[in-house]
């Protein structure tokens, strides 16, 4: 699947999108090699036993030890090489798909700044993890593929057992996955919401404290952190389960093997080199088993996060919708918006509009002369509190940033513009400020088309009508009726 979005066009990733499959195919092959030096280690053993041990054979004895050092030697040097690789390739993949998020994040979405950190995070990471999983599942069935051919040289019915078993065994751990899948993803989704709200409550103290409405706040949170704990709870009980289950169906696959073994060696169809063989296979099948497990639950764990991670990528780019174009005859409109930058540059190629950004720029000379106009009743409407004659600075550095946006906010106030454009004016200034200020605008702009493009509840409640979307109501109305439109607000 691919988006379109002002940086071109992008694949949308699923699971497998999400696997480098070249460097996997390299880490695949080096873990390979280890699990099959693993498996080989018994056989070895065995063959030492009734080659050297047996026939009394030093120079056989040292030879055969000579030859389980190198396989030693090359099991581990490949797990080296392809545990480096590996994670390597996971921690890359993690990097694209959060690059991807924020990309994505820039083009504009209506989910808030934490939940897109946590997918950004917590499922990029998921995700990328499956590149690190994958190479050692497979080396786990290269594992148990020697395995079994070690022990059809040694007993056909032992290598049966073991090659017929597994594939229904590998069907059944997938089964045994489901739940784990479902819960990790309401689990990842709970963490996210949570992760949302913490990071917009922090963002927002400033509002918050302006309102008086830390302790809502604060428990609203304390609701979603619960929620959260639930999930997490509830998946790790389900991850509990699935490895219990997993570690019960190997065990009892494992005992079968050593019984069947067992028997074949008092039956004397294995000599006593042989039945080590084999109980050293047998115990060797425990490791694939539980790396089956682990891989299992990591794959279940990222199709969950990369089907959120799909979902944000495949959000409608927040653009400015043709009712938020609509200029005002007269009156305060406010505009609630996650991306403003189309809208922003909308409004100023529009030559009947004066946009006023938030960051203007101040000239060297005084505030008097970087206002311009009714310096005195625009000043009063910015409630700037710089005395109208002080001399500023290049860009006007010896104010504070608040002192600057004010300022700024008087200038445009005394264009006395027809249409009027304002961008979250009074970010750098206090609540208490803040309120006088809103208060100041629709005083100083009654009769008058003025558009507020803000996320602050004192601007917004002096608004006539406030557009969020495709809604359009008034502040009280849509903080009332529509949670979305609550939570932008309050962060």
């Amino acid at each position: 699947m691919t988006e379109r979005g002002r940086s071109g066009t992008r694949t949308i990733p699923s699971l497998w999108t999400a696997v480098d499959r070249r460097r996997v195919v390299l880490a695949s092959l080096l873990a390979a090699g280890h699990q099959g030096g693993e498996a080989l280690v018994p056989v070895v053993i065995g063959i030492v036993i009734d080659r050297a041990v047996a026939d009394h054979s030093v120079t056989g004895l040292l030879v055969w030890l000579l030859i389980l050092a190198v396989v030693f030697a090359g099991l581990s040097t490949c797990y080296r090489f392809a545990a480096r690789v590996a994670e390597g390739t996971a921690e890359w993949a993690a990097h694209r798909l959060r690059t991807a998020v924020a990309a994505k994040g820039v083009d504009g979405t209506g989910r808030l700044s934490g939940e897109l950190v946590a997918v950004a995070t917590g499922d990029a990471q998921r995700v990328g993890a499956v590149n690190s999983a994958l190479p050692f599942g497979i080396a786990a069935l290269a594992g148990l593929l020697v395995a079994a051919v070690s022990l059809l040289r040694m007993s056909v019915p032992l290598g049966l057992l073991v090659l017929l078993g597994t594939p229904p065994l590998l069907w059944l751990a997938h089964l045994i996955g489901r739940p784990l899948e479902r819960r990790s993803q309401v689990e990842q989704d709970r963490a996210a919401h949570a992760s949302a709200v913490a990071v917009d409550l922090v963002s927002g103290l400033r509002v918050l404290k302006g309102l008086g409405a830390e302790a809502a706040a604060v428990a609203r949170y304390r609701r979603t952190s619960r929620a959260s704990l639930r999930a997490t709870l509830r998946a790790a009980r389900a991850e509990a389960g699935h490895d219990g289950a997993i570690l019960a169906l190997t065990g009892a696959f494992i005992a079968l093997v050593a019984l069947v073994g067992g028997k074949l060696a008092l039956d004397g169809h294995l000599t006593i080199g042989e039945l080590v063989a084999a109980v050293g296979l047998a115990q060797f099948l425990l490791t694939p088993f539980q790396i089956f497990a682990w891989v299992n639950g990591q794959l279940a764990q990222g199709r969950a996060s990369a089907a959120r991670i799909a979902d944000v990528l495949q959000d409608a780019p927040a653009k400015p919708t043709e009712s938020t174009m609509d200029l005002p005859d007269r009156g305060l409109l406010g505009i609630v918006t996650t991306d403003p930058h189309d809208l922003l540059t909308a409004l100023e190629q529009h030559p009947g509009v004066l946009l006023a950004p938030h960051d203007a720029d101040l000239f060297t000379g005084t505030v008097a002369d970087n206002v311009g106009g009714d310096v005195e009743r625009a000043m009063a409407a910015a409630a700037v509190d710089v005395p109208a004659d002080a001399v500023l600075a290049e860009g006007g550095k010896s104010l504070s940033g608040g002192q600057r946006q004010r300022v700024a906010l008087a200038r445009a106030l005394a264009a006395e513009a027809p249409v009027l454009a304002l961008h979250e004016p009074t970010t750098a200034v206090d609540p208490v400020t803040e309120a006088r200020i809103a208060a100041g605008i629709a005083e100083h702009r009654r009769g008058r088309a003025t558009i507020l493009i803000t996320t602050s509840p004192a601007l917004l409640a002096v608004t006539d009508r406030v557009v969020f979307g495709n809604l359009a109501a008034t502040h009280d109305e849509l903080l009332r009726h529509n949670e979305n439109y609550r939570a932008a607000v309050l962060s």
